[in-house]
């Protein structure tokens, strides 16, 4: 028997059976099995619940929400966890047909060819680098709280404050290097580290909770109220707000990228992806309405510069809110970990066709640690590198969220919209079964509806996310490129990826489909 590495062991731990099962499964998209299948369920559920880290966005991103759009801003987060829904449930139907590492990517390509896959899987490599950054800084919002040591800048620890900033580019970079490590030494080490953190996350999470509903100042009624939304048009506001729920809310397709590390993924992958942002879904709620019901102000301004934090310190005394804000930290490692690790598997799938510069590094594994190495060097460093780019940037939390979920958001339109074009063709031709007999996750008749509506929850959402809006981008002024930095990323990403595509691109044709026998 091979015995599951995860620190919740699953009830039945996989043969050797099944793991050669498995292997056989890949072979069938022609890949020869170099990765090692470790990961069990839990540890599939965490890699997509880390990388979504409400513990990590909410703190991170709960004041800006509040400053634009007070407390009904709430309204938000159900809005935005419906509209991703619909994506996971396509997401979740294409896990069980293409269980193959770099998801976005093998789903488009499989789905729409060689070129709409190239590009979705090249934006999703950006968005994954920009993300891994946004995440690693969000270390600012807690640590300083937790010992006055860990500003090593100035005496300023707010987000948007110059020594704020620096001092977060510094603790971001340091995480980056060690998550690389992690990275680096094996899916292992990675998956136990994980699986912990996120143990520990989902502890703190509940802690959280219960510490906001058993010191409220007010009722749940609170979410109705707009008096404290920036100026304006509140529906304006509205939107703006909308970025935290946004920003929180993507990733969870990490349990498709790490396909061909988990076991008998045709079935565990789907859940994962679904459960995975459910329970995000959930938690994250929970803790909005609890924030709001207890702040001791809604309007001395304090809940909207120092969000979650802030109610936290003021409803706890300094030990019990600092192990809470120890577990926030937990959970912004391990999400940091998650994404770094999909993104060198989306790196790692690419470069295996021969679809990225130096591609023979990239796909290489590690003999020892069974790691693709290079990618996760290549996002660590590209990583520290986008930080010390925005080094003194009073705006590069709101920058970077934005930038990073707009491209991600686009990348999986690359995948939906293919999708939604193939479905109408008559895909898929008939109800697929595993070799055990057992169905395959899949939407029936209702999968053009829901997966057009996934489409147009899509478009809407990048475009107010990509909107230049001076009070996002430029809060302390700036150049108009700053005002422009979402579409102009976008549009350097593609021009960018246009020339390497075109030096990578090779002479040969892959098979877009390849073809699957049933059982």
């Amino acid at each position: 028997m091979v015995a599951s590495t995860d620190p919740i062991v699953p009830d039945h731990p996989p043969s050797n059976s099944d793991t050669s099962a498995d292997s056989a499964d890949l072979a069938r998209f022609g890949y020869q099995p170099v990765l090692r299948r470790k990961l069990g369920r839990y540890a599939s559920f965490a890699a997509g619940f880390s990388f979504v880290s409400i513990l990590t966005t909410i703190f991170q991103f709960f004041g800006l929400g509040y400053s634009f759009g007070g407390a009904a801003f709430f309204w938000t987060w159900p809005i935005v966890f419906a509209g991703q829904f619909l994506v996971a449930l396509n997401f979740a139907e294409l896990a069980a047909r293409y269980p193959i590492s770099g998801c976005i990517y093998q789903w488009s390509r499989h789905l729409a060819g060689e070129l709409v896959g190239w590009f979705a899987g090249w934006m999703m490599i950006i968005a994954q680098i920009v993300t891994a950054a946004a995440a690693a800084i969000a270390l600012q919002v807690v640590l300083p709280s937790i010992w006055d040591g860990f500003q090593f800048v100035g005496i300023d620890s707010s987000l948007t404050s110059h020594d704020g900033a620096v001092n977060a580019v510094i603790l971001g970079s340091v995480l980056l290097v060690v998550t690389t490590i992690i990275n680096v030494a094996g899916i292992q080490w990675m998956s136990r580290i994980n699986s912990l953190g996120v143990t520990i996350e989902i502890i703190g999470v509940i802690a959280v909770i219960a510490v906001f509903f058993t010191h409220t100042d007010r009722g749940p009624g609170v979410v109705m109220e707009t008096d404290q939304a920036a100026p304006g048009p509140y529906w304006a506001a509205f939107l703006v707000s909308g970025l935290m729920a946004a920003y929180v809310m993507v990733g969870f397709d990490s349990a498709g990228e790490l396909s061909e590390e988990t076991h008998n993924p045709r079935h565990v992958a789907p859940r994962t992806i679904l459960t995975a942002l459910s329970v995000s879904a959930l938690g994250g709620g929970l803790i909005l309405i609890g924030a709001l019901m207890a702040a001791p102000s809604l309007s001395d301004g304090s809940l909207g510069t120092g969000g979650l934090a802030y109610v936290i310190e003021a409803k706890l005394d300094t030990t019990p809110g600092k192990v809470v804000l120890a577990c926030v930290a937990c959970a912004i490692t391990v999400c940091t970990l998650a994404i770094q690790t999909a993104g060198s598997r989306l790196m790692f799938s690419m470069a295996r066709d021969g679809r990225l510069p130096f591609a023979a590094r990239l796909a290489a594994v590690h003999p020892r640690f069974g790691t693709p190495v290079w990618p996760s060097v290549v996002i660590g460093v590209f990583g520290i590198g986008l930080l010390v780019l925005n080094l003194g940037n009073a705006a590069i939390f709101a920058t970077l969220a934005s930038v990073c979920i707009v491209t991600l958001y686009l990348a999986y339109l690359l995948v939906t919209v293919p999708l939604l074009v193939r479905r109408i063709k008559g895909w898929p031709a008939d109800d697929a079964i595993t070799e055990s007999g057992a169905p395959l996750f899949g939407l029936g008749r209702f999968g053009i509806p829901i997966n057009a509506l996934a489409v147009g929850w899509g478009i809407a959402m990048a475009i107010n996310l990509a909107w230049p809006r001076a009070e996002v981008y430029t809060p302390a002024g700036g150049g108009w490129w700053m005002l422009w930095g979402a579409p102009l990323f976008v549009l350097l990403t593609v021009v960018v990826g246009v020339v390497v595509h075109r030096i990578v691109t090779p002479s040969r044709v892959i098979a877009t489909e390849p073809v699957v026998q049933p059982a």
